[in-house]
């Protein structure tokens, strides 16, 4: 484990070296030769033949179908090219201190899992309230097994609705993450690890609707363990996983966020076990690089952010999100950023860590850039001129100033802002996203100043926000003609229900994790507060409706998994906010230096940063 942990920070180190060797400007090719040299050293020593093979190359476009069993039993090791020296070439200071790093990341290494060691000891002792130790009951009995083993947690356990279940008798990947989360903190991971191989397994298996096959790499929304006949004999049975890739969800559409909670998930199970082995194997590396390849293909779009249909993520009916909706952005950029420190370097992975760089700074611009409002851009908004025809335009998407909604212009405080539901030409969707937001704040998409905007919002803006319980999923609620259009008369979807205005006690430990991260805690302990009276006395629902949480849903499932997941692992990390770190990600100065634009000598590319750097980098 120690051997897998040190591989792992060495990843990072080369991460960092290839790019800053691919942004550094050298006077000559000899004053780059040291430094070039290093790096060459850092990477052939770094391929470990049990982790690497041709078959983890990354190519483009996307992978030939295959299975990743077979994959891994016939994928034979990459060896480590031999590296040519200029002789009697002394190494300089930089190199010097380069050799020397796997050495400290070692320390670093022992040091940042003992950390995550004695927090994890620090949760299973601690003294659990009444509430708490009934909602690790539910949770218990909320466990699927599949062989003997756990592989998740069912949706709902709802004893009321046993012969209505739908779908809520399944495993959700988006749904099972803040169980895994408060099993990780509770220092119980096998049923994490077992959940990432079998949903891994799922990954590779042929999906059609209608005679048409999505992309490779599309990870299932959920499966079910089901028992069948074994050969036709009546008396034996196996169990078999059914996934559900959206040819049987409401709507029939693919879950975009499935692919990218999975890699979320898999670098917090190896921060907090140690167990960075997992990310090592041939079959979790390909599994990564197709996910990878499915995000980063080419396409028609002129922006760095993911274009998605209406309903491919927790919102996942008809609710006017399609085209470029922030929850899958502020998700994008998180796995990319877990992504890039568990891909193995190797000769066929530079290609893809330099698209993941690329696409990092270009996303995290545009989000910050285009996304924000606050009290002074949506000025700037109200006067914007339009038509404007030139690469200097300040109106680039075409917003004509009526579309400002007339709640928000009374709504807006003076101190905060947010980051607006999605952006496409002339059209702004000034709706507040909790989860997108959130999420923005845990993974540094937002600036700092961004994310401290954010909190002062929600915390002036309570009594919307949080209210009665946490917490919105989307603030205001479409309501008369607008609702008619945008969802389609939506019978669930009514005004201040369900993903229209509802409230999700499941959203309470991304904001726990997001108020830590800006230490703002007691802003976090106090919309726990909120929840703990009403939550076990309602019988933990799914969603609460009206305009302030008053009312439990009107379709809300009883004793729903994640909300009771996500109010212990709220718990657990306000009592031990040092484990916050296995979901977070910290700024990284270095992508917000490089761009694209810079190796491009064309005079018609005409890089916007510089005019806008202030805003990126507070």
């Amino acid at each position: 484990m120690a051997a897998a942990a040190i591989s792992h920070l060495r990843r990072g180190a080369q991460r960092h070296a290839l790019l800053y060797l691919s942004q550094r400007r050298f006077s000559s090719a000899a004053a780059a030769a040291p430094l070039a040299a290093a790096a060459r050293r850092l990477l052939s020593t770094s391929v470990d033949s049990g982790a690497s093979s041709a078959a983890e190359r990354y190519k483009h476009p996307l992978l030939e179908p295959f299975r990743a069993a077979t994959l891994a039993s016939l994928a034979p090791p990459l060896e480590s090219p031999p590296v040519e020296e200029a002789p009697n070439d002394a190494p300089g200071p930089e190199e010097a201190s380069g050799a020397a790093a796997p050495e400290q990341d070692a320390v670093a290494c022992q040091h940042e899992l003992g950390g995550m060691k004695a927090g994890v000891e620090a949760v299973r002792s601690r003294e659990e309230s009444p509430q708490e130790k009934e909602a690790w009951r539910l949770l218990g009995r909320s466990v699927v097994n599949y062989c003997g083993t756990a592989v998740g947690t069912v949706a709902a356990n709802d004893p009321s609705t046993a012969s209505q279940m739908l779908n809520y008798d399944q495993v959700f990947i988006r749904d099972f993450v803040p169980s895994a989360i408060a099993f990780l903190l509770k220092g119980e991971g096998d049923i994490v690890k077992n959940f990432l191989l079998h949903t891994l397994q799922l990954q590779s298996w042929e999906k059609t609707v209608d005679c048409y096959s999505p992309g490779q790499g599309l990870m299932p929304a959920s499966f079910k363990v089901r028992s069948i006949p074994l050969d036709g004999n009546s008396e034996a049975f196996e169990e078999v996983l059914d996934p559900d890739f959206g040819e049987s969800a409401i709507g029939r559409v693919a879950p975009v966020d499935s692919g990218l909670w999975w890699i979320i998930l898999l670098r917090a199970y190896g921060k907090i076990t140690g167990d960075y082995a997992l990310q090592d194997r041939v079959d979790v590396q390909t599994g990564i690089r197709l996910i990878l390849n499915l995000c980063l293909s080419d396409g028609f779009d002129m922006f760095p952010t993911l274009l998605v249909t209406d309903g491919s993520c927790m919102i996942d009916r008809r609710m006017g999100i399609h085209g470029h909706p922030l929850e899958i952005q502020s998700l994008f950029y998180s796995a990319l950023r877990c992504a890039r420190e568990m891909v193995n370097i190797n000769d066929g992975s530079n290609n893809l860590i330099r698209a993941i760089n690329n696409r990092l700074s270009a996303l995290s611009f545009h989000i910050r850039e285009y996304y924000w409002v606050d009290m002074k851009k949506i000025n700037e908004i109200y006067r914007y001129k339009t038509e404007e025809y030139s690469h200097d335009a300040i109106n680039k998407f075409n917003i004509y100033p009526e579309q400002i909604p007339y709640w928000l212009v009374d709504w807006i405080p003076k101190k905060g802002g947010y980051l607006i539901g999605n952006l496409q030409p002339a059209h702004m969707d000034f709706r507040f996203f909790s989860l997108g937001n959130l999420w923005a704040i845990v993974s540094s998409l937002a600036t700092q100043r961004q994310a401290e905007g954010i909190l002062n919002l929600i915390e002036a803006k309570w009594d919307d926000i949080v209210a009665n319980m946490p917490l919105k999923i989307c603030y205001p609620a479409l309501e008369y003609e607008e609702w008619r259009i945008i969802t389609g008369s939506d019978p669930k979807n009514t005004p201040w229900s369900y993903h229209n205005g509802g409230s999700w006690p499941t959203l309470l430990w991304q904001f726990t994790l997001a108020c830590i991260k800006m230490g703002r805690r007691e802003l976090a302990q106090r919309a726990v507060e909120v929840a703990e009276k009403r939550l076990s006395d309602d019988k933990w629902p799914e969603y609460y409706d009206t305009r302030t949480g008053r009312f439990i849903g009107k379709q809300s499932r009883l004793h729903q998994t994640w909300t009771i997941a996500g109010y212990l692992s709220s718990k657990m990390l306000l009592d031990c906010p040092e484990l916050a770190s296995i979901l977070t990600c910290e700024e990284d100065l270095e992508l917000l230096e490089g761009c694209a634009c810079s190796l491009n000598k064309s005079a018609r590319t005409k890089c916007s940063r510089r005019a806008a750097r202030s805003q990126v980098l507070v």
